[in-house]
């Protein structure tokens, strides 16, 4: 189950990064991986040395979510929260991203679908950014290479799940 597939970063118009990832596991397991706290906790981490002391969501529409993650040798906090504006449970989830401290100017709306074929799910995320500056900042962070780490750790989480 290791690596089922690397994440694709496109970008298919001039505000907006889509992130693609195949993970070996049924639809409703990946699901609720991105909605249930003690699940995202201990795959959304990004870099190695990261922990997720708050994890807050309320999965309806018009709840909040609230994320912050810690260094764990320097202490140093991140922290987005933002609102679900759809749910269409296991199929969807839009949600808007702002960060605390904002690394990118503006809100985010972020679109994830979750699509199943023979036991296997095709993530789609489609961050729509404010403007092109604030996506091509994101592109240039190399958030990408976080966002690889934490599906991995995804992948290793599912792997698990299945064998109980």
């Amino acid at each position: 189950m290791t690596n089922a597939g690397a994440l694709m970063v496109t970008t298919p118009s001039d505000r907006e990064i889509l992130m693609t990832r195949l993970f070996d596991a049924p639809r409703r397991q990946v699901f609720d991986a991105f909605t249930k706290p003690e699940l995202v906790r201990r795959w959304l981490l990004g870099p190695d040395g990261w922990s997720m002391p708050v994890c807050d969501i309320d999965l309806r529409v018009g709840g909040k979510y609230r994320y912050v993650w810690r260094n764990d040798r320097t202490g140093k906090e991140m922290a987005v929260s933002g609102t679900f504006r759809e749910i269409f449970a296991p199929e969807r989830l839009v949600h808007t991203e702002q960060f605390d401290d904002p690394w990118y100017p503006g809100e985010a709306i972020i679109t994830t679908t979750f699509e199943e074929q023979s036991g296997r799910t095709t993530m789609r995320q489609t961050m729509l950014m404010a403007s092109r500056e604030a996506r091509d900042g994101v592109l240039k962070s190399g958030m990408e290479t976080g966002v690889e780490r934490s599906y991995q750790r995804l992948e290793e989480q599912l792997a698990a799940m299945a064998k109980v």
